[in-house]
């Protein structure tokens, strides 16, 4: 019972904002068989398009005259773009040509649409790909996930069975699996690098990836049966996921960015001006590093920072961040997230035995919480108690 509220704490907003988008869905599923399907082939599947046309050309504009040299900024704009250029494409074949986008008689997408299907689908995962795994993308590794559909089309061509349904399913199988691998390499990431995971946690990605999920099971439908509710659910979806995404890139708040500046400006948690370490092997034993490490955590309390990183450890220890990330696991067997929550968890034990006349929020606030609902959630985790059962516990002790 206890694992499951505190999954629903976690993840309250993205299993909302999941439920409300697949009601849409079913909604829109229910409601488009009765547009005429003359009317959304000549009239509604155009201007849909055109919106999603003008919401790309429009996004873009902001991403790169606010990209601040964010580089994941840069690509979206530039997925934005070649979105753009492909559904004008799209729309001036309708109006020049009167070529309807798919005709009356269309029971389900042709082999030449399923690729363009996982074209699309493969620009929709370029963002996620670079924000969880910066500096991973390169041509090559861009490139790659269209091998499968290349091969896939190639033996459709020339082998005697319909090999159509794996184009079908291929998006789908194919962001599950890079989100797996990625999700994790970045949760690894933020772990290492930082004390708190609010605003900087994997929950965003969820949303996304619920966008992407359901764009990717209408591809699938129409795939095998095409009429105008699958069509007209995926534009609006795709309209709604492609102005989201655009907000998320410009105001989401990037840890990676934030660790750029923080060794830039030599941002850290105290005033003590420090000069960069260089690369290189320690001067010290890990024992010496340590002792050094314990003291200051101790007299300092450095960790009551809501903001505390592992850079900021360079205050005192002048070793690069590999190596302080190396140098935590080795000694406490552990990342620095759950280095700092063990100095966060005693302390608040400390203070609520100290003063048991302070509220949660004075607790969490002087141990370094950044709420304390965080607080709440955290201790629960690393004590198998709330603070409150721990407070009955130790009074009774």
């Amino acid at each position: 019972m206890k694992n499951i509220r505190r999954i629903w704490h976690n993840y309250k907003g993205e299993f909302i904002f999941a439920v409300v988008l697949v009601i849409g869905v079913v909604l829109s599923y229910g409601l488009a068989p009765l547009i005429p399907v003359s009317f959304y082939d000549q009239s509604l599947s155009p201007i849909l398009n055109g919106c999603i046309a003008m919401t790309c050309i429009y996004g873009a504009f902001l991403i790169f005259r606010h990209h601040e040299g964010v580089h994941v900024r840069i690509l979206w704009g530039c997925v934005l773009l070649v979105w753009a250029a492909l559904t004008t494409m799209l729309l001036l074949r309708v109006m020049a040509y009167n070529i309807p986008i798919n005709s009356e008689d269309t029971i389900s997408l042709r082999g030449r649409e399923m690729i363009i299907g996982n074209l699309y689908a493969w620009l929709l995962l370029h963002y996620p790909t670079a924000v969880l795994r910066p500096g991973f993308l390169n041509p090559v590794r861009a490139l790659k996930p269209l091998i499968p559909v290349a091969v896939i089309a190639v033996a459709d061509y020339f082998l005697p069975f319909d090999l159509n349904w794996l184009l079908a399913i291929y998006p789908v199988a194919l962001g599950c699996l890079l989100m797996y691998y990625h999700v994790r390499a970045y949760r690894k990431w933020c772990e290492e690098n930082f004390s708190s995971m609010e605003h900087i946690d994997v929950q965003w990605i969820w949303r996304y990836m619920t966008m992407y999920f359901l764009l990717g099971i209408t591809y699938v439908h129409m795939c095998f049966r095409y009429d105008s509710a699958h069509a007209f659910t995926q534009q609006w979806l795709l309209l709604f996921t492609l102005a989201y995404s655009t907000e998320q890139v410009l105001y989401r708040q990037d840890p990676w960015n934030m660790l750029r500046r923080a060794v830039k400006t030599k941002s850290f948690t105290s005033e003590i001006e420090v000069e960069e370490p260089e690369e290189g092997s320690p001067d010290l034993t890990n024992a010496e590093y340590r002792a050094t490490l314990e003291q200051w955590m101790e007299t300092e309390k450095p960790y009551r920072n809501p903001e505390f990183r592992l850079l900021d450890l360079q205050q005192i220890l002048p070793i690069n961040r590999t190596y302080l990330s190396q140098l935590i696991n080795t000694e406490y067997g552990c990342n620095f997230y759950q280095f700092v929550t063990n100095y966060r968890i005693e302390d608040a034990k400390r203070l609520m035995t100290e003063h048991p006349e302070w509220k949660l929020q004075d607790i969490a606030e002087q141990c370094g919480f950044s709420s304390p609902v965080v607080f709440s959630r955290t201790f629960t985790r690393e004590t198998g108690m709330t603070p409150s059962e721990w407070n009955i516990r130790n009074d009774n002790s």
